[in-house]
């Protein structure tokens, strides 16, 4: 056979009988195009892998003029829109490239799950179809992990839509990634389908999902200066332990071990290592694909010191001298990295406030091995003038666009610039409403125009948390809360929780603004309703009652200041005939039996200049707490409360920690401090005495009174204890120093009678000092923090509660 009869052999044997006779003995005169058998049927629960692509017809080299065109194999769709995406009319001259055009279009509208196409000796087009099934139902089977509602959320295919094989396989790229995100990384889908009458077919996704991968062990090689329980707090990927029950994170995620790595290098550079580097984090699946191992290998490097600190700018308008006054670096502090971050931004603000909002800042780097510095310059120069014209927000399936936009630090019209890109999306990534933020920018309509596109990907943010504990004083507490960090997509807080336990049972509501009015302003209110079961420390239960409004707002990244306003009824109840005349109870603690209003207004200053919120090693923080009862109410006072901390670290393992806390409580018109409004100390706040151990005391009943006044110092070492790292158990030894007292007059001296003006000898109210040191061991166990303190009394007054040991924990799972 030669090979221009092929072709027409081919054409042949998709006509009739009769026309393959004809076109056979009239050699094939009349132009024809090939047509390739039709795809087999679908098999009822056949794999979908196993369909028959449609396949496109052998080339032609003479053109056909189209007589008519007929279609056929078409159910549901009318021949008038099968005829209205074919481009080709009658009298269209057509050739196998055209014909292969039109079977493309056709199959690009995802109608048809075959299209074929062939012309007939008298010039008559066939289109022979075979329409792509409608979906029944989409069902799962096998799922147990993760529910069908969720499922049915990732998928592409709905009832009633039309099945396309390539919207089956991204689908099952989608059910895959969502059970890999969700720990079970061996999870397989296998989708199957079942044909019903009327062209219709149920989707099946066969999954097995295989064992939940969670993480069995973190390991780091190459790091001396931090232990590896230090690392790991630093990390959001967590090792698996059995009350991480509504925890996601000692899931494996290679997504999150990325982010991780970033999280180790942030940690270090901060801290003086420069040159530090992750050189590889691997993860090994276990033999029974139950637990990945992650090793993380680490070249720490050298400490840094900054050495010369300099600013070059192209601008003579900006005076670098004075530029370099403004920077939070000085040659021979420790390297931090986030210094940086802080002095371009200074640099940014000072240019923009001198009328040059178009600058560019780009740090350069020079370190010095040999003396273990770091030179920093930082250079300044013009940009191009680009504009935002537009910001585009991608991908939020629940938080609303205003949430994500006032974390922007730029807006439509105002000057592009990139360090308030970066820290914007630090600002969104902050939140913790996200599990990825990007933000990237676009040409905009014009050279000076710039479109930002920010992407994110929702996360959940609500969390469920029962925790339980034990101690020395409190018996056994358990506690349920539930939160929602971004209530309703509006970046609200919402805390609701429980707790009881012997010495207190609570219920309280709060609800946080964090961004008041479209402002810098955290606002919110709680509601609240406590009762302390004060028997053993004073004969009488307090209980409260109430609620209060909020607001806060920062001064300076360091600094926050916070006001309050506080509603709520108290009341003081005591035993039957505790207070009566000749009873047992002292004016001290009688006069407070009963419900009083308390109307009160305050503000906190919070200061903190630490260089890590959780471990400190140096720097200090402060807090002046003052309120002020009476607006309204049965209670008049001015309470005043500050205190200070000071950290200095001689090595990791070694650190000094000062602290001093003092405060003082005065009523006036004519009102004396009520027993719930004074102070009590001892237990974890003076250790060596019990709860409410030391201060004022009814000598007769042995009733802590508490006091106006408190001043207490402590004096702290961390030192290390011998123990691996990774058993998480820090150990320091303390002194504390302090005395509380200062009881109203009125309460201390005689009122009447014959010894009127006397010193009343049943209330011992001294202003001595107290001391006790011992050893205090914090262990991070797997149930929770346990703090044990053991404790030698260096000063004590006869009537204090002391106790020589104590231990305390509580933890949340």
């Amino acid at each position: 056979m030669n090979q221009k009869s092929a072709p027409a052999l081919r054409f042949a044997r998709g006509l009739s009988p009769s026309l393959f006779v004809l076109a056979v003995a009239a050699g094939l005169a009349g132009p024809a195009l090939a047509q390739t058998p039709p795809a087999p049927a679908v098999q009822p629960g056949a794999p979908i892998e196993a369909q028959t692509p449609a396949r496109a017809a052998s080339p032609q080299e003479q053109r056909v003029q189209i007589n008519r065109i007929l279609v056929r194999g078409n159910q549901r769709i009318d021949q008038t829109t099968v005829l209205s995406y074919l481009p080709i009319q009658p009298g269209d001259m057509v050739d196998q490239a055209v014909l292969a055009v039109a079977v493309n279009t056709l199959t690009r509208t995802q109608l048809f799950a075959d299209v074929q196409l062939g012309v007939q000796p008298n010039g008559d087009l066939v289109v022979d179809v075979v329409e792509n099934p409608i979906i029944n139902q989409v069902v799962f089977e096998g799922n147990s992990a993760l529910g069908e509602d969720k499922l049915l959320e990732e998928v592409t295919l709905k009832p009633r839509g039309i099945y396309t094989r390539a919207r089956v396989q991204e689908d099952v790229g989608k059910i895959v990634e969502l059970y890999r995100l969700s720990g079970r990384i061996s999870a397989t889908v296998t989708p199957k389908l079942v044909q019903l009458e009327q062209n219709r077919v149920d989707v099946v996704f066969e999954i097995d999902e295989g064992p939940e991968t969670g993480v069995r062990a973190i390991t780091f090689l190459g790091n001396s200066a931090f232990s590896d329980s230090d690392l790991r707090e630093v990390m959001v990927t967590k090792q698996s332990q059995w009350w991480r029950l509504f925890s996601s994170n000692d899931n494996y995620d290679p997504n999150r071990l990325d982010y991780d790595r970033e999280q180790l290098r942030k940690f270090y550079t901060n801290r003086g290592y420069y040159d530090f580097r992750v050189l590889s984090a691997v993860a090994e699946l276990s033999p029974d694909d139950s637990a990945f191992g992650v090793t993380i290998t680490l070249d720490e490097g050298d400490r840094y010191n900054f050495g010369t600190v300099d600013v070059v700018t192209e601008n003579e308008r900006l005076n670098p001298d004075f530029l370099k006054l403004l920077l939070p670096i000085h040659q021979g502090d420790l390297y931090e990295s986030d210094k940086i971050e802080a002095a371009v931004d200074a640099l940014t603000f000072a240019a923009g406030s001198a009328g040059y909002a178009f600058v560019e800042i780009d740090p350069t780097y020079r370190a010095n091995p040999d003396t273990d510095t770091v030179d920093v310059t930082f250079n300044i120069r013009e940009g191009q003038r680009v504009y935002v014209e537009r910001i585009n927000v991608i991908g939020n399936t629940r938080t609303l666009d205003n949430v994500i936009r006032r974390e922007m630090m730029l807006t439509e019209g105002d000057a592009f610039n990139r360090q308030l890109v970066e820290r914007s999306r630090n600002n969104l990534r902050a939140l913790g409403f996200f599990k990825d933020v990007t933000v990237e920018e676009t040409r905009g309509s014009a050279p000076d125009r710039s479109v930002v596109n920010v992407t994110v990907e929702e996360q959940p943010t609500g969390e469920l948390s029962v925790g339980a504990g034990f101690s020395s004083v409190d018996s056994f507490v358990v506690n349920l809360g539930i939160t929602e960090r971004n209530f309703r997509g509006r970046g609200q807080n919402v805390v609701a929780r429980v707790e009881w336990g012997s010495l207190r049972q609570q219920i309280d509501f709060r609800f946080t603004e964090p961004k008041f009015l479209g402002r810098d302003l955290r606002a919110g209110f709680d509601a609240f309703h406590s009762r302390y079961d004060l028997s053993d420390y004073s004969s009488y239960d307090y209980r409260s009652t109430g609620g209060g409004l909020r607001l806060s707002y920062p001064l300076n990244p360091y600094t926050l200041f916070s006001t309050r306003y506080f509603l709520k009824s108290d009341e003081i109840i005591v035993p039957r005939g505790f207070c009566i005349p000749g009873g047992q109870g002292s004016t001290a603690l009688c006069d407070q039996v009963g419900s009083f209003l308390n109307s009160s207004a305050g503000y906190t200053l919070l200061v903190d200049r630490r260089n890590d919120p959780v471990r400190p090693t140096r720097g200090w923080t402060g807090t002046l707490r003052q309120d002020f009862a009476g607006i309204g109410g049965d209670v008049n006072y001015v309470k005043t409360e500050a205190d200070v901390s000071a950290y200095w670290g001689i090595s990791p393992e070694w650190v000094v920690t000062a602290s001093a806390s003092s405060g003082y409580v005065s009523g006036w018109g004519g009102d004396a401090i009520r027993i719930n409004d004074r102070f009590f100390k001892g237990g974890n706040s003076f250790r060596g005495f019990e709860t409410a151990g030391i201060g004022p005391r009814d000598l007769q009943t042995t009733d802590a009174l508490g006091g106006n006044f408190y001043a207490i110092g402590t004096l702290e070492l961390t030192v290390p204890n011998g123990l691996p790292e990774e058993y998480g158990i820090r150990t320091s030894l303390f002194t504390d120093v302090g005395t509380v007292g200062a009881l109203d007059d009125r309460y201390t001296i005689i009122q009447s009678g014959a010894n009127a003006g006397q010193p009343d000898p049943t209330i011992a109210d001294e202003l001595e000092l107290r001391a006790s040191a011992g050893l205090s061991i914090h262990w991070r166990s797997p149930m929770g923090p346990i703090r044990f303190d053991l404790s030698k009394i260096l000063g004590s007054e006869p009537y204090d509660k002391t106790e020589t040991f104590r231990f305390s924990t509580s933890t949340q799972f």
